[in-house]
């Protein structure tokens, strides 16, 4: 018998099953080895999940609305392109937003028959991570990893949109605000890749003191490594600091004489940036978009605001 529950809420889990049958069957085609034999075992499953949501609401829903088939389109064009690591990627990202979008919904409806029926779809979510954590293919979706990378982007983007602004707040100077601005860039880089770097060399520290007083207890300790090792963790942060750093510059270099297109030009990067890392980390993403937009139209307000004040007080001009 169809449960009463909000409209809305009901249209979006059946559509989000079937967009993931959808999604699946699409890449079994274009997946090989273990990567099809993974997806063997999802289909079956998505289909019987499709099926309980269409009948636990009695909503027949059998094809994707225009949102769902762009999103789609997107992420097959994807991994025909990138192949292997793409599809991985997507399956675990996939499996990471599905758990946590259930546990959500248990969380609110649990004394109910809706939040029943998620911990029952929990359960075959709980065995897909299973799968993927255990099967022959490296499973490539790490934590710690993503956080670096969006670490660095968000830091370079940020940090240097606001001295490009700030800088021509107070120079006017296009010469003088990319010379300014690369400085910055670089320094920035190295600063955060030896954080990056200090934190990590910490953290494994701290591990193996853990590690060594188990033994001494007598107790099991693994032989795997846990986390990123400091000189991967620098790396990555260093990096990512410079491909965020490159963006608000580019304007600048190419004949910009002012902040209004290293402003649009990064606001479109930080939106692509946050879907992208938010999908892969199953965060919200439109509260992700949000957040960073707020944070770069702060970032540009307040160092323009300084780097005009500077130039009124003391009357830079170059």
């Amino acid at each position: 018998m169809p449960v009463d529950v909000d409209a809305r809420l009901a249209r979006q889990l059946v559509l989000d099953e079937l967009f993931d049958l959808s999604l699946y069957r699409s890449l079994r085609e274009v997946a090989t080895g273990d990567l099809r034999a993974v997806l063997d075992q999802f289909i079956p499953v998505e289909a019987r999940h499709l099926a309980f949501w269409q009948g636990f609401f009695g909503l027949q829903l059998t094809s994707l609305d225009l949102g769902r088939r762009v999103k789609l389109a997107v992420i097959l064009g994807l991994c025909r392109v990138l192949g292997a690591p793409a599809i991985q990627l997507v399956l675990e990202a996939i499996e990471v937003y599905g758990v946590r979008k259930y546990l959500t919904l248990w969380n609110a409806y649990g004394a109910g028959p809706l939040g029943s029926a998620a911990r029952e779809v929990l359960q075959d979510e709980f065995k897909h991570e299973d799968v993927l954590a255990t099967g022959d293919a490296t499973r490539r979706l790490s934590p710690d990893r993503i956080r670096n990378i969006f670490l660095g982007l968000n830091d370079g983007l940020v940090e240097i949109l606001g001295a490009v602004s700030g800088f021509f707040g107070a120079f006017g100077n296009a010469a003088t605000v990319l010379a300014a601005g690369v400085t910055v860039a670089v320094a920035g880089a190295l600063s955060m890749a030896a954080g990056a770097y200090v934190a990590a060399s910490s953290e494994a520290e701290v591990r193996a003191t853990e590690d060594e007083r188990r033994r001494f207890l007598g107790e099991h300790v693994s032989g795997a490594a846990d986390g990123q090792s400091p000189l991967r963790a620098a790396l990555i942060v260093g990096v990512s600091y410079i491909a965020g750093a490159v963006v608000p510059l580019l304007p600048v270099l190419f004949g910009a004489y002012n902040a209004l297109p290293s402003v649009l030009v990064a606001g479109a990067m930080i939106v692509v940036v946050s879907m992208l890392l938010a999908f892969l980390s199953g965060m919200n993403v439109k509260r992700r978009i949000l957040t960073n937009l707020v944070i770069i139209a702060a970032a540009v307000g307040i160092t323009y605001l300084i780097g005009s004040a500077v130039n009124l007080l003391w009357g830079i001009s170059l």
